[in-house]
């Protein structure tokens, strides 16, 4: 019988890989630094992975991540104008096929052959799938709105389903005994939850002899992107470690988790995060830096299972080690990171005093309307500042909103960032005092300062112009100080 906690023909020992979507897009690296690295000798399974699209490609399926410029999706939402998406569907197709030949021509032109024609074919599905959703709102009796989320599910799943199963052919070809997991659902009749989707698609599979390249979507009733948008795959990829029990949960990145963006402070300076624990992961998620996504480390938490984070290119250093009760043995600082494009949303009203609850439940209610997200709030007898993570027009929606709801209120939006230390233990005595001291001395003024009883980060509310100024200052005086070597509390 299947238990909720263990896939069929699982019996642990495994560890479950995820693999992004950068590191994706180099695969004899990721072929020798991970799939085959000779320090694993010959112990090549035991192990399943988990695959991100190649990079690039959920951008122009869905929309850029971070410019929001449109892909297919958001073409296909707008509907005014159906030619454009068509266009951007075929650009789509150019690019798979380029990423197609570039890793399949050296393997000749029947491996080639075979690679174009499984992702055509659901390729050809996708374009028919969109055509007959738009010709079908044509009649007044349709809307478009009703079909939006489930085509946003299926243009997603095309592009882990194109490199999972791109990555299990090569892994053949190199003498592995790979297979391609779909997750995705596929033409499947089918709806079932994402737990028994992974149950069920992992039965009968031996992982001693086998080795499972999963797709990092994962169709489920209800729709994994209406929950997680693109935190899809990190919530696939906690779900499998979990239900096949897995001793350790590994995500492959090109980069370290480290002390600060070396961009920002130097590669020379910058030092590789050796240890550290969930509660850490969550702060550097709400600053939109995830290690991995809240909801996805919850079960991992929940389950003991560890997670480790590595640098793809640097296979030999053992990574950033996560556990849930992991507290550093010496109070210090391990992570100095921050956020752009923060708006600060003050609302001052004389009326507010003795009555906080009820104005904090009316702009949160407003702030929840609009979909904006809540990093830090502050408040005091008659103000209350939200600082969201939003677009301008999103933020003066909210202040308009909040007009209309007090008249007699003085309501500001002022762009700011977000600057924090953070750490498994920041008991550190003098450690505001001191890093107040290196923001003035570096001419960064403070507009506010967050610190809460659990000790676990320190914010400061800076200027936007002041991000990378605060960054090197606060590094400085809280990290480089100290001789940490290869790693901060090597694992």
């Amino acid at each position: 019988m299947t238990t909720a906690a263990q896939a069929p023909n699982q019996s642990g020992g495994h560890t479950v890989e995820k693999i992004g979507g950068t590191s994706m897009s180099q695969f004899e690296a990721v072929r020798k630094n991970i799939f085959m690295n000779p320090a694993l000798g010959t112990r090549y399974y035991k192990r399943i992975f988990v695959v991100s699209a190649y990079s690039g490609i959920t951008n122009m399926l869905l929309e850029h991540k971070k410019t929001g410029q449109p892909g297919i999706y958001a073409l296909f939402s707008d509907a005014e104008e159906q030619q454009s998406w068509r266009d951007a569907f075929e650009q789509l197709r150019v690019r798979i096929l380029e990423i197609n030949k570039e890793l399949f021509e050296a393997h000749g032109a029947e491996q080639l052959g075979q690679a174009n024609e499984f992702i055509e074919q659901r390729l050809n599905d996708a374009h028919k799938v969109l055509e007959d959703v738009s010709s079908l709102c044509q009649h007044g009796h349709f809307a478009l709105t009703d079909y939006l989320q489930t085509v946003r599910e299926m243009l997603a799943s095309i592009g882990e389903i194109h490199s999972a199963w791109n990555t299990a052919r090569l892994l053949q070809l190199h003498g592995l005994n790979a297979c391609f997991v779909d997750l995705s659902g596929w033409a499947s009749p089918r709806h079932l939850s994402l737990d028994d989707n992974i149950k069920r698609a992992f039965e009968g599979i031996d992982l001693a002899t086998q080795l499972p390249i999963a797709t990092g979507y994962s169709h489920c009733d209800g729709g994994l992107m209406a929950i997680f948008d693109r935190g899809y795959s990190e919530m696939t990829f906690s779900r499998i470690a979990v239900l096949t029990g897995a001793t350790e949960a590994i995500i492959h990145k090109e980069f370290h988790l480290s002390s600060a963006d070396p961009g920002i402070v130097g590669a020379n300076k910058a030092v590789p995060i050796g240890r550290t624990n969930y509660d850490v992961a969550d702060q550097l998620a709400n600053l939109g830096m995830e290690a991995i996504h809240p909801r996805a480390a919850k079960g991992l938490r929940q389950n003991n299972i560890h997670l480790r984070v590595k640098n793809t290119f640097e296979p030999d250093h053992s990574g950033t080690l996560i556990t849930r009760d992991y507290v550093s043995d010496s109070a210090c600082v391990e992570i100095i990171a921050g956020r752009m494009g923060v708006y600060a949303i003050e609302l001052f009203d004389q009326e507010m005093v003795g009555d906080l609850s009820n104005y904090e439940a009316q702009i949160l209610g407003q702030i929840t309307r609009f979909k904006a997200q809540v990093i830090n709030k502050d408040l005091n007898a008659n103000t209350i500042t939200h600082y969201l993570s939003a677009n301008l027009k999103t933020a003066k929606r909210i202040q308009a909103a909040l007009a209309e709801l007090f008249p007699g209120a003085e309501i500001n939006v002022r762009k700011v960032c977000i600057v924090s230390a953070i750490g498994s233990d920041l008991k550190i005595p003098g450690m505001l005092a001191r890093t107040a001291q290196a923001l003035a001395d570096a001419g960064v003024d403070i507009l506010g300062v967050h610190q809460c009883m659990r000790q676990v980060d320190m914010q400061f509310v800076l200027d936007e112009d002041d991000y990378n100024t605060a960054i090197k200052a606060m590094h400085s005086q809280l990290v480089e100080v100290h001789n940490h070597g290869r790693a901060i509390k090597l694992a």
